[in-house]
């Protein structure tokens, strides 16, 4: 099963778009529950797979949610260490102003004025947007984002925002530090150039409780990439068949 998170898409919750970890991690335990009520469902055969940043947070249920027994990623999104320490850990100087920036937005939703954050710049037409994407480098998270959630894959409900009230949650967490706490069969894809690879890389070195564990490269591709290029999407998908199958 699949569902939007709350606050996002077709979930309900106010206001719109607000990222809290602590949501998105129960949401996980909540479709495992809905699970467990239905009859046809086999409690010992439950597995989770979590793609961008919906990764880190099925990461971090199945830290805890014991009734996950296998766990997949594919291209992990570490969002509590990006918003915290900015993209490849290069704002730390900014922490404390993104923390004051959310602690004002939060004040102001008290108003009834709710502040966004996102990365898809803003812009007057799709000419506009591919404009912005060509100062950027190719085959480049940002770039390629723009691109997928912007203009080629674009949907009214998924605008690539969250409340700036969300920093305050956001950055206090981080996937990695309960890593160990993963016993379950670990399975995680990356592209092999993608320019998110560290996040995958770094979670899955602290995954010290459990042996049965991989790390999975998909040659030549990105990390939005691995979303809609056939060629990666049947790498992807035939790597966590086969996991799957032996793990369930």
């Amino acid at each position: 099963m699949a569902c939007d998170a709350r606050y996002q898409g077709a979930s309900g919750g106010e206001p719109r778009l607000r990222d809290y970890p602590s949501n998105r991690i129960e949401d996980v335990s909540g479709m495992v529950d809905y699970l467990l009520s239905m009859p046809k469902v086999d409690p010992a055969r439950i597995g989770s797979l979590g793609i961008c940043g919906g990764g880190g947070y099925t990461l971090a249920a199945a830290q805890t949610d014991k009734r996950i027994k296998s766990v997949a990623t594919l291209s992990m999104f570490n969002s509590g260490r990006v918003r915290r320490n900015g993209f490849h850990d290069a704002d730390k100087d900014g922490i404390q102003k993104r923390l004051a920036r959310a602690a004002e937005a939060r004040n102001k939703e008290l108003q009834g004025e709710v502040e966004y954050e996102g990365f898809l710049p803003p812009h007057e037409n799709d000419d506009d947007l591919r404009k912005i994407m060509e100062t950027m480098p190719e085959n480049t998270l940002y770039r390629d984002g723009i691109e997928y959630y912007g203009l080629t894959h674009r949907h009214p409900n998924a605008t690539g925002s969250y409340t700036t009230a969300s920093f305050m949650k956001l950055m206090a967490f981080d996937v990695e530090d309960r890593m160990d706490l993963i016993d379950q069969p670990l399975l995680m894809i990356a592209g092999e150039k993608a320019d998110t690879l560290y996040m995958s890389r770094d979670a899955f070195a602290k995954a010290t409780g459990t042996e049965n564990k991989e790390l999975f490269l998909i040659p030549g591709a990105s990390h939005i990439r691995t979303y809609w290029v056939p060629e990666y999407v049947d790498a992807a998908v035939g790597k966590l068949g086969e996991f799957f199958a032996a793990n369930l």
